[in-house]
């Protein structure tokens, strides 16, 4: 099961950890305090039966992951002070593509790494979230949700099924492909090939990391792990199974001569309704600006 879940954020680094960043993220505007009545309700105190959710979109940008990591985890900080004063603010959504670059979560092995940890061929980052390595890069859409499941489902494998539910809406009712779970294990597969990786960590039932789809996706990088230490089984992307499927053009919003920008923008589309389906949120788009400052 690819989940972590602790009372506390800290997160041990491994000597052999590569690269650590220096950010600063300034949002536009900051989560409102709401007082938590009950730990068995559905919502906050609200005039609509949907929780509302800040959702910062920069679904067209490739952010670096060390950037990306550090916002989720200041947000969760955020959150969870108001929580030990029994109050709390509005669930997050950060959606966005990465920079090339190879994460592990807390099962990862230096087995399942098809080069010398010492000198990998991208940034490499051991995180917190639950499961084993796997690689994020441009065409591939990175959905980060940050939820108290307090007003969700107090359950790690439901959290972690509906995460899943969201990609297998997606890939059946935009684009025609019959996904599935597999026993055991975590992610969507489309036959033999999986499309989505998912990986989590939850404190005081607060969501972070998330779920990364593979659209349009280059997936030669792939082919220098063992992605998310599963040997018997490949790595597929929605633009490689459209291009190699015969199904009619007229099934899906997206068409095979269409370009990679418009795949991403169907995907992101269609990604963004399933979550707020499946999840019954209702999203309020939100202006960001991440200011990048070099390693030191």
């Amino acid at each position: 099961m690819i989940v972590a879940s602790n009372s506390c954020l800290s997160c041990l680094i491994p000597p052999w950890t590569i690269r650590s960043n220096s950010v600063q993220i300034n949002t536009s505007r900051q989560a409102s305090a709401s007082q938590i009545t009950s730990t068995d309700s559905n919502s906050l105190v609200q005039n609509t039966n949907k929780r509302r959710c800040k959702c910062y979109d920069m679904y067209k940008e490739a952010v670096p992951f060390a950037e990306a990591w550090a916002w989720q985890k200041s947000i969760v900080e955020e959150r969870k002070s108001l929580i030990d004063r029994n109050e709390d603010g509005l669930d997050t959504l950060i959606v966005l593509q990465h920079q090339p670059v190879y994460t592990l979560g807390t099962a990862s092995s230096e087995n399942n790494l098809n080069f010398d940890i010492k000198d990998p061929p991208l940034p490499i980052y051991q995180t917190e979230r639950g499961g084993e390595v796997t690689y994020h890069g441009p065409g591939q859409l990175l959905l980060y949700p940050i939820m108290n499941l307090r007003f969700q489902k107090m359950d790690l494998h439901w959290y972690l099924r509906a995460l899943e539910e969201v990609v297998i809406c997606v890939l059946s009712s935009t684009f025609s492909l019959k996904a599935s779970r597999i026993e055991g294990l975590t992610g969507v597969w489309v036959g033999d090939k999986k499309l989505a990786a998912i990986g989590i960590r939850v404190s005081k039932w607060l969501t972070y990391h998330g779920l990364a789809l593979n659209v349009s996706t280059d997936l030669s990088p792939f082919s220098r792990i063992i992605p998310c230490g599963i040997k018997d089984r490949g790595v597929g992307s929605i633009k490689e199974l459209l291009r190699g499927s015969n199904r009619p053009s007229s099934t899906s919003s997206y068409h095979d001569d269409d370009d990679d920008g418009k795949l991403i923008d169907v995907a992101h589309e269609s990604l963004l309704k399933e979550f707020c389906e499946v999840f019954q949120l209702e999203l309020y788009h939100q202006s960001v600006s991440i200011l990048r400052y070099p390693d030191k």
